[in-house]
């Protein structure tokens, strides 16, 4: 099987009120992933304008790094009602420079 590099990238969003609690819930999520293997980088952010939406952005070696982590992810220490959410996977055929 051919390996390609994997994102999870979007928009969630929660109550204002919860945002914060919520971000912090998934810090063991966060810190997981940076010492799993494969795990190229990811982070769950607070937006700068938007006061109840949170930015998910993954970006993993393969599917089976991502497989491998979901298998294994503990759970949000926190629960919080996710209102919509707009995250989606990409599967990356190339990679280089943003600007050529």
């Amino acid at each position: 099987m051919n390996s390609v590099t994997v994102i999870v990238a979007g928009k969630l969003y929660v109550d204002p009120k919860d945002r914060d609690r919520f971000i912090e819930g998934l810090r063991p999520i966060v810190e997981a992933a940076h010492s799993h293997p494969g795990c190229l980088d990811l982070s769950i952010s607070p937006d700068p304008i938007e006061p109840g939406r949170v930015n998910n952005f993954e970006y993993w070696e393969s599917q089976e790094a991502l497989d491998s982590f979901r298998a294994v992810v503990p759970r949000p220490s926190v629960s919080v009602e996710v209102k919509d959410d707009q995250v989606l996977k990409h599967d990356i055929a190339y990679t280089g420079p943003p600007f050529d």
